[in-house]
């Protein structure tokens, strides 16, 4: 049994027959694998999408969850998972992430737990976000991304059509294809050494071959440019 087992009776995912393992399997890395931190948390849940997460934190018993969303059509999904009870603890705001975390910021708003889940890839200012996010006060930042396969730091520049909801949203009016950066494994631990966070990553490596279904892409073997990977950043000081 696993926390996603519902979905695909859901409409946005019930044509996608590897939604129920892949969320299931991610949910451990990112869920399971910080329960402790979660328990009694306000979290931070960046890029919402339709809440998926932010819904899970709030049944890892969160005390609080604020999601940050940039498509309101997407964000209004939210309404589709199916316990009110976890739902009335999500408060999924629409807005730019970076101008979000801004005006949480200048609200006094302080997390636990900061949530960056599919979207350090569809950015282009990490250090920017990862600055902003400091001053939020957590004591754990998620963040589940793609990272470029390159043995230097570097961040590799690609184009994305922002109709696609799971691609970056118009970066100005009018926009039809994003610039966005894909960063490397040694970006991100200097990027983390940067701002002056311990770094550790989950170890998909320790899944057994038979529960991979619909997580190939932790998997992607060199060549293929890119892979996506789980780390955990926690402030030193």
């Amino acid at each position: 049994m696993g926390f996603f087992d519902f979905v695909d009776s859901l409409p946005a995912y019930e044509d996608r027959p590897v939604a129920v393992p892949r969320l299931n399997r991610r949910h451990d890395a990112i869920i399971g694998a910080h329960a402790a931190d979660i328990v009694g948390a306000r979290v931070l849940d960046l890029g919402a999408h339709d809440g998926r997460w932010s819904y899970a934190f709030a049944g890892a018993d969160a005390r609080a969850v604020v999601g940050i969303e940039g498509r309101a059509d997407v964000a209004a999904r939210l309404d589709h998972w199916p316990d009110p009870a976890l739902r009335t603890k999500v408060n999924l705001r629409v807005d730019d992430v970076f101008d979000g975390i801004e005006k949480a910021i200048a609200a006094g708003e302080r997390y636990d737990v900061v949530a960056v889940l599919g979207l350090f890839y569809h950015i282009m200012d990490h250090l920017r976000l990862l600055r902003l996010i400091r001053a939020l006060g957590p004591r754990l930042v998620i963040v589940d991304s793609e990272f470029a396969l390159r043995p230097n730091p570097v961040i590799l520049l690609k184009s994305e059509w922002t109709d696609r909801p799971l691609n970056a949203p118009p970066q100005i009016a009018g926009q039809t294809k994003a610039v966005v950066g894909i960063p490397s494994f040694a970006a991100m631990a200097m990027m983390a050494e940067a701002m002056d966070f311990s770094l550790q990553w989950w170890d998909w490596v320790n899944l057994p071959v038979n529960q991979r279904a619909g997580v190939s892409d932790y998997y992607r073997p060199q060549g293929q440019g890119k892979r996506r990977a789980t780390c955990a950043l926690r402030p030193r000081a």
